[in-house]
């Protein structure tokens, strides 16, 4: 198909080469002109429309008005579809870019004038199984439904549906540019020549490419072509055409876009492709069943929340769809893995990041294991495995094309530091929480690869650094760091589940040495990077011991693995929680007082709903489960923000909108919802090895109750429930299936005490284009018979929270508030800006 194993020279070898592989002399295909007229097979059956068939009504939906410019993605193994709400799409058969700007016009018999349907469009609706577009005129309704396809034919994975309500005759014309192009960083050369292959009166598109072993077919059955310039014709390029005559009779009648791409000699001739587009235009409903059919699996199998905010358990099992509509099968190995995110390439060809990436699949992994779908996490560590470097480095990038150019000649596959630590900590995670013992010990030995790159690369002060590749900042103002804090924990969390790892695989030698190295590094950490001075820590330490003191967001990983912490968290954790890090959307990365600080920046001062997870993970394991929630929170809104059932990559760090080219369907953006949930604010940790489960539960005050259904503890599955009984909260655990499973101390009944007072918080993320204004928690303490809040707010407003009596016979008196039945009214001072307010409740 590609090239392997070449080094790139100038543009004219690679073209030579490129023309040797691939056979440029293309028998029987027109590239000066277009083939106009090719006749199907003979004795084939013509493409036809097919009659409306039933789809799922039940389940998840999220429906609201289209915002013109927003995304959609539909996306599966095989097939993306990625466009705009006005229905404007592209569309991929992976790794190839089909077709691109789908637009459509219509003509309705006696209304004449030409009207663009896409400019009509009024709702989307978005399922798991599928999404569709509704375009309505005074004189029809025409919705437009996509859906992706798994294993079906290699070349196929997205099908398009239109069905046509109308009063009178219409004629549609859908237009669209002709693309053949491979993903990034496989060349490509030219534009398709497109043949119209007659069928009866319609017929289809064949798209010839320069090489015989590259070519895409589409049709609309019923359609004819539009513009066909024949050879004598000046060169040009045209957008194609289909042209669509469809009667009011034809209401019950569906419209499908067939889409199929070859990519052998073999697979890329006219007889092939017209098979593949027949065999789909004949099984539509019996695809489209399959894949409803294996989402409401899901949903019966993975875990599920029931509490009293219906949105957040809407949002959770979004998140788990999300993540699983980023698996994507590697070419030509067939393996599936997942991909970092899509976004509509526009005249590129790079879909946002939709090719897979090593930390960030680890990082997701993380609420994989919590939702139990351990195939997944076991299916991602082997594909990363096997592209492991022989002395032990993790991948950190791998395109969908990778395996048809010299990949490795180009920086991309180990460029990154922080994937190896990330490796031997997801593979604990997933060991743990799967019980999966036998996985790890038949991967001994990339285990084993992996951690001694990592301790052999350490620098003076034994700390996995960076000159191993980035840690998390890709480009920094200072010049790149030498050792980042970032890095650093990692490295300390890393040899904790080492030590762990170790002794599952019976050698106790190196479990003994991994777990000495975690607590040595926790020191080092500690002296190195802690600022007295400040109370807080450094972003990076020079190999001269001199500090870089950017404030940062990249401590709180400190928590991620469910280590140590931080030794002097408090100013940290205070600074987080407040306004010149926590926007009302998120976590920047770099505090707004900062000199380096640039909300325009990918890595200085944006918002990512990454650094927003790893900051409530923190708070909420640090005891400060107000500005937890209050960030977790903010990524499940996000769920609906954009492209609606997922969560984007980055915002600005000032106003409340999205990066232009953030990858909208981003794979650990929606991960940042599942984690903070389900370990923060559930403080659910499973033991698979043991049999056990550890909570420690942080329920919003608001809440009497909630439960966590299918929880996966091994080859177990329980229910965990939680219920307020006065000043106790009573949590349970219900034997679904498998061995039982108890609570680490012991029994299926755990009683946690429960204060006196506790305070409630709402939700809400701001309007478009919107700043900073909302009440912060900055720290929260309770001792005795009190509870302290500092809060922040703007200047002269004033924030309600509700108070929550577990003790119904206390007297509640308040300083620097005032309370009133179950409210806490706090006014903040005059002034400019935020200021600070000090809440004390006692009873």
């Amino acid at each position: 198909m590609g090239v392997v194993g070449i080094e790139w020279g100038g543009l004219s070898e690679v073209l030579m080469v490129i023309a040797t592989v691939r056979r440029m002399v293309l028998v029987g295909v027109m590239v000066a002109g277009v083939a106009q007229g090719a006749v199907a097979q003979e004795g084939a059956a013509a493409l036809h429309p097919v009659d409306a068939f039933a789809m799922r009504d039940d389940g998840p939906v999220l429906r609201q008005a289209v915002q013109a410019g927003e995304p959609f993605t539909v996306a599966g193994t095989q097939g993306v579809v990625l466009g705009q709400q006005q229905g404007t799409f592209e569309a991929w058969m992976l790794p190839v870019k089909l077709l691109s700007h789908m637009t459509i016009e219509a003509d309705v018999q006696g209304y004449d004038v030409p009207i663009d349907v896409n400019s009509m469009a009024r709702e989307i609706e978005v399922r798991p199984d599928r999404t569709t577009i509704t375009y309505s005129h005074l004189a029809f309704t025409l919705r437009q439904t996509m859906f992706a396809t798994e294993g079906g034919a290699e070349g196929t994975g997205a099908v398009v549906l239109f069905q046509m309500d109308s009063l009178h005759p219409v004629d549609l014309v859908f237009r669209f540019t002709a693309e053949m192009r491979e993903m990034w960083p496989e060349p490509n050369f030219g534009v398709p020549s497109p043949e119209w292959v007659k069928q009866g009166d319609s017929g289809l598109y064949v798209l010839h490419t320069d090489f015989p072993t590259l070519a895409g077919a589409v049709a609309i059955p019923g359609a004819t072509h539009g513009i066909m310039a024949p050879y004598q014709e000046r060169p040009a390029v045209y957008p194609l055409e289909f042209h669509l005559h469809i009667d009011p009779k034809d209401k019950g009648r569906v419209y499908p876009l067939l889409m199929a791409v070859g990519r052998t000699k073999e697979t890329a001739t006219n007889a092939v492709l017209e098979q593949k587009l027949r065999a789909m235009d004949e099984t539509l409903p019996e695809m489209y069943a399959k894949e409803a059919a294996r989402y409401a699996e899901q949903e019966k199998t993975l875990t599920s929340l029931k509490t009293p905010d219906a949105a957040l358990d809407a949002d959770f099992g979004w998140a788990e769809t999300s993540i699983g509509q980023l698996r994507a099968k590697a070419q030509p190995s067939g393996e599936i893995a997942l991909v970092a995110g899509y976004y509509a390439s526009g005249d590129s060809a790079r879909p946002g990041f939709g090719w897979f990436f090593g930390r960030d699949s680890l990082f997701t992994l993380y609420a994989v294991d919590s939702y139990g779908d351990f195939e997944l996490s076991r299916e991602e560590l082997e594909f990363l495995m096997k592209r492991q470097r022989e002395d032990g480095k993790m991948m950190h990038e791998y395109s969908q094309t990778a395996a048809y150019v010299d990949w490795k000649a180009l920086p991309y596959e180990y460029a990154a530091a922080d994937a190896t630590p990330l490796f031997l900590t997801a593979m604990m995670d997933y060991v743990r929480s799967s019980g999966d013992v036998a996985f790890l010990r038949k991967h001994r030995a990339e285990v084993m690869k992996a951690w001694a790159f990592e301790t052999g690369h350490a620098g003076k002060d034994g700390i996995y650094n960076n000159a191993q590749g980035t840690g998390w900042v890709e480009s920094w103002p200072g010049g790149m760091p030498h050792e980042e804090i970032y890095l650093a924990l990692l490295d300390e969390q890393a040899s904790a589940a080492m030590g762990e790892l170790g002794g599952l695989m019976g050698d106790d030698a190196v479990a003994g040495q991994a777990k000495e190295r975690s607590g040595r590094l926790h020191a080092t950490i500690e002296r190195e990077y802690y600022r007295p001075d400040a109370k807080t820590y450094a972003f990076s330490r020079n190999e001269d011991g001199t500090l870089d003191t950017t404030a940062t967001v990249y401590p709180a990983i400190a928590w991620w693995d469910g280590g140590k912490g931080l030794e002097h968290p408090g100013a940290s954790l205070r600074a987080w929680a407040s306004h010149d890090f926590a926007t009302d959307w998120g976590l920047r990365d770099l505090a707004s007082t900062d000199k380096y600080f640039d909300s325009m920046s990918y890595h200085q001062g944006s918002v990512w709903p990454l650094f927003t997870g790893w900051e409530s993970v923190a708070e909420y394991r640090a005891g400060h489960a107000l500005a937890g929630y209050q960030t977790a929170m903010q990524n499940v809104e996000l769920t609906d923000a954009q492209d609606i059932g997922a969560v984007t990559e980055l915002l600005s760090g000032e106003f409340y909108a999205p990066f232009g080219r953030s990858t909208s369907h981003q794979l650990w953006s929606s991960a940042m919802v599942v984690t903070p949930v389900m370990r923060g604010l559930f403080g659910i940790d499973v033991d698979g090895l043991k049999h056990v489960v550890s909570v420690t539960p942080r329920l919003p005050a608001q809440w009497d109750g909630a439960e966590v259904d299918r929880v996966r503890v091994g080859e177990s599955v329980v229910n965990v429930t939680y219920k307020r009984e006065g000043m106790v909260m009573v949590v349970g655990l219900v034997q679904v299936s498998g061995e039982a499973v108890r609570f680490a101390g012991g029994g299926t009944v755990l009683r946690v005490p429960l204060p006196a007072v506790e305070v409630g918080i709402g939700r809400g993320l701001p309007l478009p284009g919107a700043r900073t204004t909302q009440m912060k928690v900055l720290d929260e303490a309770v001792d005795g018979r009190s509870l302290r809040l500092e809060m922040e707010g703007m200047a002269g407003t004033e924030s309600v929270l509700e108070v929550r009596r577990n003790d119904a016979g206390v007297k509640v008196t308040a300083e620097g508030g005032v309370v009133a039945g179950d409210a806490l009214r706090v006014k903040f001072g005059a002034g400019s800006g935020y200021v600070t307010q000090v809440v004390v409740l006692r009873w």
